[in-house]
C-alpha cells in the first residue's frame, strides 16, 4: 500500500538517481543497487542506511568515504564525520523541490510504473531548472 524513495543526489543537492520500492523494506535493503558504480569522494547518509555491507561498499569499492551515523544499538559504535554529515540536508531540500509537484506529494499515482515516471519527469525539472529561463 506504501512506497519509499530512495534518492541519490549529487553535492548540489541535484538528483542523479532514484528507487521506489515497497513500503516494508527496509532502508538499507536497495542501497547497494542504487550507488551501483557511481563515484564520490564521500556517501552521506541517515542512520537507516547504517550497515557493514553499506558502509564496505562504500568505502571497498567506491572507494568512497561513508558518513554514515551508527544506530544507538550497535554494538561498535563508528566515527564519522559530523561537520560532513551536516551537508545531508540538501537531499531534504532536493525532496521538499520534489514535493512541490502535487502528484508527487500526494502520491496521485498508483502504479509502480506511472509513480516512477513522474518522479523521473520531477526529477528532470528540478536539472533543467538550472539551464532554462521561465520568467
Amino acid at each position: 500500500m506504501t512506497t519509499k524513495i530512495h534518492l541519490l543526489v549529487n553535492e548540489l543537492g541535484l538528483p542523479l538517481d532514484f528507487m521506489i520500492t515497497p513500503g516494508q523494506i527496509s532502508d538499507y535493503t536497495p542501497a547497494v543497487e542504487l550507488l551501483g558504480k557511481h563515484e564520490a569522494e564521500a556517501v552521506i547518509a541517515d542512520k537507516g542506511y547504517d550497515s557493514d555491507k553499506i558502509v564496505e561498499h562504500v568505502e571497498k569499492t567506491m572507494q568512497a568515504k561513508a558518513v554514515i551515523p551508527p544506530r544507538s544499538n550497535r554494538k561498535a559504535q563508528r566515527d564519522y564525520d559530523k561537520s560532513l554529515y551536516k551537508l545531508r540536508n540538501r537531499i531534504e531540500r532536493c525532496f521538499g523541490k520534489l514535493k512541490q509537484f502535487r502528484r508527487f506529494a500526494t502520491r496521485y499515482e498508483k502504479s509502480k510504473a506511472c509513480f516512477a515516471a513522474l518522479v523521473a519527469l520531477a526529477c528532470s525539472w528540478i536539472i533543467l531548472r538550472l539551464y532554462v529561463d521561465t520568467a
